[in-house]
């Protein structure tokens, strides 16, 4: 492992069916996930992806990567765009990747920038992930 080497991108397509399951899964059932009269008046563009399930796939990239979800240490996002989920079958294309950071030989750590965007845009930022990879 070196500072520099690429993760695996990963692309996720969000739907309002996956915003209905989240919301029951996570007990958040603010209007602004499933409402789009409500989400419009409170000047979103539409129905948005809650924050905790877009951090949740964008920590699907090291994941996958690392193959042990214990291996991840730490974890952290800041919340920059929402994720805008029409209502159709396409749903919101979200493109994920990841990049290392740093290695510290002597812990058998390393840090991972994550990149989420959707619609061209980053939707997260400081999103970064300390694992442990030996």
């Amino acid at each position: 492992m070196n500072v520099g080497d690429s993760l695996p991108p990963l692309t996720v397509t969000v739907t309002r069916k996956d915003l209905v399951r989240y919301a029951g899964a996570a007990l958040d059932f603010n209007p602004i996930h499933w409402n789009e009269k409500f989400a419009k008046e409170v000047g979103l563009p539409d129905v948005i992806a809650h924050g905790m399930l877009t951090m949740a796939l964008a920590g699907r990239v090291v994941t996958q990567w690392v193959g042990d979800p214990s291996r991840i240490l730490e974890y952290g996002v800041r919340f920059t765009r929402p994720v805008v989920v029409p209502n159709d079958d396409s749903g919101a294309v979200v493109e994920l990747s990841g990049k290392v950071r740093e290695v510290h030989e002597d812990k058998g750590t390393a840090k991972i920038d994550i990149t989420a965007k959707f619609d061209g845009r980053t939707v997260l930022g400081k999103a970064q992930a300390l694992i442990r990879y030996a």
